[in-house]
């Protein structure tokens, strides 16, 4: 059941979450120029990593790479966005739409099939996240419908990573990332710049690092196994980001939110158990 690409998505949440603490903590950065630090220090490390073990930094497959680093983009902007103006666990929660849209997705670009109790297990996991969202009324409709896109364009990002299979070294897949990024939030940046501020630089600097580790384990893991076995397994990520925000942000939530917690924890069991036992049954077979 606890395959490697399920063990790497929860690496992956993990370090996601750690990220996503570190975000909010620089809300008078703007999301676009976070974005272009955290694409700076990936470029940096996957350059130095690729060029030391002698792999290609321009792939095989460039369009699906320039694809998946232009939805990601779009993704990460409108996510960082979101995150430094609502609490975490409610922006988290939010982003928790994207393992739906990747299925979906799924089925038309990389011909992956979702079984109809799949929907069911879905349906009871997002059920969880409506409960651990309790009702906030600490977000506007524009930053649910921002944090709308960034799950769909996330979920366009993950389906790509999918489609790139294993031939291309999961490096290379994160290093298209800030190739495409970097351009872009630039000449952004260029004429909105913010000065970041003694402890802010560390903090810049740590996202990069972080997002880097999370994004090679989460490229990994889509690489290795069918998109709706581990997409789902982001839902857990609300769990850090609940515990997070009460601790570090003093964000806090109703009853509500702790059987919210159980309903997700039960709905993501549920789907990759499931995905485990058909697999097993087809290798029998």
């Amino acid at each position: 059941m606890l395959s490697k690409g399920v063990i790497y998505m929860l690496v992956a949440g993990f370090f996601f979450a750690a990220m996503n603490v570190f975000v909010k903590l620089v809300p008078d950065i703007p999301a676009v120029e976070v974005v272009l630090f955290r694409s700076l220090v990936s470029f940096i490390l996957s350059f130095v990593i690729l060029k030391s073990a002698g792999v290609n930094l321009w792939g095989k497959n460039k369009p699906v790479l320039l694809a998946r680093g232009a939805a990601g983009a779009v993704a990460l902007v409108l996510y960082f966005e979101v995150i430094q103006a609502i609490p975490l666990a409610t922006a988290v929660t939010i982003q928790f739409l994207s393992p739906i849209f990747t299925s979906i997705l799924g089925i038309f670009i990389v011909k992956e099939k979702v079984k109809p109790l799949q929907w069911l297990f879905f349906l009871i996991a997002f059920a969880g996240i409506l409960m651990i969202e309790g009702f906030d009324d600490r977000f506007t409709p524009w930053y649910l419908l921002l944090g709308l896109v960034a799950a769909f364009f996330a979920g366009l990002a993950y389906n790509f990573i999918r489609k790139l299979n294993t031939s291309e070294h999961p490096l290379v897949i994160v290093f298209y990332f800030p190739l495409v990024t970097m351009p872009v939030t630039g000449a952004y940046s260029a004429f909105e710049w913010v000065q970041p501020q003694g402890w802010e630089w560390g903090i810049l600097i740590t996202i990069g690092v972080l997002t880097q580790i999370a994004q090679y384990f989460m490229t990994k893991s889509y690489q290795l196994e069918e998109l709706s076995k581990v997409s789902s397994l982001q839902y857990l990520n609300v769990i850090y980001a609940v515990a997070f925000g009460w601790f570090i942000f003093h964000e806090t939530f109703n009853f509500m939110t702790y059987l919210g917690m159980a309903v997700v924890i039960t709905g993501v069991v549920l789907n990759v158990w499931y995905k485990h036992q058909t697999t097993v049954k087809k290798q029998i077979s």
